[in-house]
């Protein structure tokens, strides 16, 4: 796959990246101290748990056994949970891309996408939990987006423009990231490098089978040093 080419995600491909297999051995292990007595704690010690997490040491209580694990708010969460982890695995490389600017040492950035649009982009229809796309931000960051962004969608192929007038940070070689879901196949397409800034106009070649299917489509402007990315902006289509 070449850069200008788009990835596309299928949960029909038998390839499960999130998948690992392991062996399951059982060795009881106490505590261990790193480096002495003063050094970190890895382990477990009574009901006290030391752990590391991204190059930081901690120790925490064990869960207590609750009476009540399922309540009406547990099952709200879980299920907000559950429908944007659906939506975001399909376009991991993208996020990690898109939410750069958000991944500090205490979160990487699909932990961060995870939690915006948990926040900002689930909404509740009669005890059902959803996904509203049109507030989905699939790119998040300061680098300002462009103008007046149209959408279409003519023979198969997603095609987008906007105007290109530089304002504040934005500069003429920003790369161009383009993204559309299906959500009746639970598909994605995108291309991280589809064109400049400049250009004012971008495309996209759609799979085939998409014709007729409700089609969420995404633009966003990064840097060209990948620094910085904008907002995404979304536009609801039919393929």
């Amino acid at each position: 796959m070449t850069a200008n080419q788009p990835f596309f995600y299928s949960p029909k491909i038998k390839i499960d990246l999130w998948a690992i297999e392991y062996i399951n051995i059982k060795i009881k292990i106490m505590a261990r101290l790193k480096n002495g007595i003063n050094g970190d704690i890895t382990g477990k010690v009574g009901n006290v748990v030391g752990a590391k997490w991204r190059d930081i040491h901690y120790i925490r209580s064990l869960p207590k056994k609750s009476n009540n694990p399922r309540t009406k708010g547990q099952v709200r969460q879980r299920s907000k949970f559950s429908v944007t982890m659906e939506f975001l695995k399909t376009i991991t490389p993208y996020i990690r891309i898109g939410y750069k600017e958000y991944s500090t040492g205490r979160q990487t950035a699909f932990n961060a996408a995870t939690s915006y649009n948990i926040k900002n982009a689930t909404t509740e229809n009669n005890d059902n939990i959803e996904l509203d796309f049109t507030k989905v931000l699939v790119t998040r960051g300061s680098l300002i987006t462009a103008p007046h962004i149209e959408s279409e969608i003519v023979d198969g192929q997603l095609q987008i423009c906007w105007d290109a007038t530089l304002k504040e940070n934005a500069r003429s070689n920003d790369l161009v990231m383009l993204l559309a879901y299906n959500p009746t196949k639970k598909e994605a397409i995108y291309n991280i490098c589809t064109a400049q800034r400049s250009h004012s106009t971008a495309q996209m070649q759609l799979p085939s089978d998409w014709n007729g299917d409700k089609i969420h489509t995404y633009i966003s402007f990064r840097s060209a040093d990948g620094e910085l990315v904008s907002d995404s902006v979304c536009f609801e289509k039919n393929g």
